[in-house]
């Protein structure tokens, strides 16, 4: 489980079709290599990666046909990119964003990014197993950026969020061009909602009117 901040940028490096090599770049990466060990959990653009060696200055990881097929590790050509990352969340930890599983449920692509007096207006594509889950003021993560939706309402499968120039500045998202292939993890929270409300044998414990009265709606 992870928060959605990313602590370091690193680039990403295909050694095979589902083996990566990921190298840490960027000035926070203490972060990140201080106590990495074989075996850890690390999101690498809200990619959850399980450590199999931990090199000097990164790591290397493989991803499974599922991963490939769902995120845009199946999409990267031969080369290098930037991706953001982040380690778990220790027990105890601040959750500064909101919990990011590190499973993604689909591939957006951004539309535009505009940058405004005080941040950046960013606007994506959702595919159908994503934007059933966004909803305006909710979380969502982009590339692992734990972001709140300024607006999902307007265009059908798309949405709007506001990124702070901390934020801009300090993960991968102003490295993306228009069109460019990103990440997208619906918050959990609705994922279990809708469980609950459409599994066959709950409807009369868990209904909209029960949610409603206990402050979820």
């Amino acid at each position: 489980m992870f928060t959605g901040l990313i602590q370091a940028l690193g680039t990403i490096t295909p050694r095979s079709t589902d083996s990566w090599q990921i190298t840490c770049v960027s000035e926070s990466c203490s972060a990140i290599m201080k106590d990495l060990a074989y075996g850890d959990s690390v999101a690498v653009d809200g990619v959850c990666l399980t450590v199999e060696q931990v090199l000097k200055e990164g790591f290397i990881a493989t991803a499974s046909p599922e991963t490939l097929r769902r995120t845009t590790l199946g999409l990267m050509q031969r080369g290098q990119k930037y991706v953001n990352l982040e380690t778990s969340l220790r027990v105890g930890g601040k959750v500064g964003g909101h919990f990011v599983m590190g499973h993604v449920d689909g591939v957006g692509r951004l539309v535009s990014a505009i940058e405004t007096a005080t941040s950046w207006e960013m606007t994506f594509t959702a595919p159908e197993t994503v934007a059933g889950y966004i909803v305006p003021k909710g979380s969502i993560a982009v590339n692992g950026v734990s972001l709140t939706v300024a607006d999902s309402e307007s265009q059908p499968n798309h949405f709007q969020v506001a990124v702070i120039p901390l934020t801009y500045a300090d993960t991968n998202l102003c490295h993306l061009q228009a069109g460019e292939w990103v990440n997208l993890e619906g918050d959990i929270l609705g994922k279990y909602v809708e469980k609950f409300l459409t599994k066959s044998n709950t409807p009369e414990i868990i209904t909209p009117t029960f949610l409603a009265e206990h402050g979820y709606l």
